[in-house]
């Protein structure tokens, strides 16, 4: 019988040609030997600028010459890792963002690495990846650009709630994740006082409070070895979800809004949590 972590699709890692793709590559091959799922390594050649005044094919040709190299040496390191782990290679031609956003409609996951780039650059870069396979990709993408923090005891995972049916999905994968790992996991919501209060800030930070302990009802008895804690914190939610991640495995957020970027739908807390956290951030999608 096939379990909800056996279902159809695997786990797809993009594999940087140009910068080190050991961590992303750990994280991905370690939460497919987890989850029993199959592993695919991909890997975008763009192509050429101007086909139609410049012969590119001789460097084409190196360029996924290259990269078929690249690809069988993260293959090899990762059975190296887990020899048991089926793992597949995937040379394709096309813009990186595009070809792994449109393999997320088959995928579990998807698994990235960050070359934290600015904010300008994440958008004008023709290495961009991040932003817009985040905003676009049909399953959760989870970018490694630092460790998960598995010295720190107990293990932990964090998770962003503010009501929205976004933060409740990204709160029953937060469980999922943290089951798997035997890990905690901490439910954060944040409130930030507004210029003028019209209201008590007790009353406001209550409601918080009742907001946190709704929206994880029933979890913890689907997930009995999961122990579940909430925390309110007061302040910018981006900077307070980093600093309560700051130890953790990850920090999982759910993905909603259309601001900012023409045609993507990322959040300005997920958004911003790419550029501030120092562990993994993992951008759930709704439905």
């Amino acid at each position: 019988m096939t379990g909800a972590r056996e279902a159809v699709g695997g786990i797809v890692v993009g594999i940087d040609p140009d910068r080190n793709w050991h961590l992303p590559l750990a994280w991905a091959a370690d939460e497919a030997f987890r989850r029993r799922l199959p592993l695919r390594l991909v890997l975008a050649v763009p192509p050429q600028h101007d086909a139609q005044h410049v012969d590119d094919t001789p460097r084409q040709t190196a360029l996924r010459g290259a990269g078929a190299e690249r690809l069988e040496q993260a293959r090899d390191w990762v059975r190296e890792r887990h020899p048991e782990l089926a793992v597949a290679t995937d040379l394709q031609g096309g813009f990186p963002a595009p070809v792994i956003a449109a393999m997320a409609e088959q995928a579990r996951l998807v698994v990235l690495g960050s070359r934290h780039l600015g904010r300008v650059a994440e958008v004008l870069s023709a290495g961009s990846l991040v932003l817009p396979v985040t905003a676009q990709a049909s399953c959760p993408v989870v970018v490694v650009g630092d460790a998960e923090h598995i010295t720190q005891r107990p293990l932990y995972i964090v998770v962003g709630i503010d009501g929205s049916s976004a933060s409740a999905a990204a709160l029953e994968f937060a469980f999922d994740a943290a089951d798997l790992r035997g890990a905690q996991v901490r439910s954060v919501s944040v409130w930030q006082p507004p210029v003028f209060l019209l209201h008590d800030e007790e009353a406001a930070l209550q409601a918080q409070r009742a907001l946190l302990a709704e929206t994880t009802a029933g979890l913890s008895g689907k997930y009995p070895d999961v122990l579940l804690t909430h925390e309110v914190l007061v302040g910018h939610p981006v900077e307070e979800l980093a600093r309560a991640a700051e130890h953790a495995l990850a920090v999982v957020v759910g993905r909603r809004g259309r601001g900012g970027y023409t045609g993507m739908r990322l959040g300005s807390t997920a958004h911003g949590l790419l550029h501030r956290a120092h562990c993994p951030v993992i951008t759930v999608p709704t439905g």
